[in-house]
């Protein structure tokens, strides 16, 4: 995956885009390794995530899961991330609705939004599929966040009150509930 030199740019210009997006990169890249039994060490990963049911640090990744995480690695080299992993917090708004996720998101660095849905009240998905449990909703109202890659017709999206405080998370069906948006942002 390649991203456009000016993105990469602006999120070296302003450090909090930076982190946000790099912390994003990290939370997937390691949630992949976390399913996989990985123990964390670091103080970040044993706060994210639990090693109570961990294996070890040599695990075995599916070929998909493998493809993944080298992709996501290329992604955080080509932005110059650099996590630090001695803190004990991630900014990730969403990270309480990511760990119940079943498919991962992965970050695009680009935003956009939907502000004012105007359909009616949808479901959202730990997955991108509609066999995967409920976790969050879109209401009347309600702003939609863009910042991830679709997949297969779906979109993860973060919702958001009117002042922009998160109430929801999760995967959407797009191609069956198009955008009905007063307006649009990015």
């Amino acid at each position: 995956m390649k991203y456009f030199p000016a993105l990469l740019a602006m999120a070296a210009a302003t450090p909090a885009l930076a982190d946000s997006y790099c912390d994003d990169l990290w939370f997937t890249r390691n949630a992949i390794m976390d399913r996989a039994g990985y123990c964390f060490g670091s103080s970040l990963g044993k706060h994210v995530f639990d090693n109570g049911d961990c294996i070890g640090t040599s695990v075995t990744l599916s070929e998909m899961d493998a493809t993944r995480v080298a992709k996501l690695k290329a992604q955080e080299r080509e932005a110059g991330c650099r996590v630090d992993t001695s803190r004990t917090r991630l900014d990730v708004l969403d990270l309480r609705y990511r760990q119940r996720l079943v498919d991962l998101p992965v970050t695009d660095g680009l935003e956009s939004a939907c502000i004012g849905w105007r359909g009616d009240p949808l479901p959202l998905r730990a997955g991108h599929g509609l066999n995967t449990d409920v976790i969050g909703q879109i209401l009347p109202g309600d702003t939609l966040n863009y910042g991830h890659y679709p997949v297969g017709g779906w979109s993860y999206v973060t919702v958001h009150d009117r002042d922009w405080h998160l109430k929801s998370a999760g995967w959407y069906h797009v191609e069956a509930y198009p955008q009905q948006c007063a307006q649009f942002a990015g």
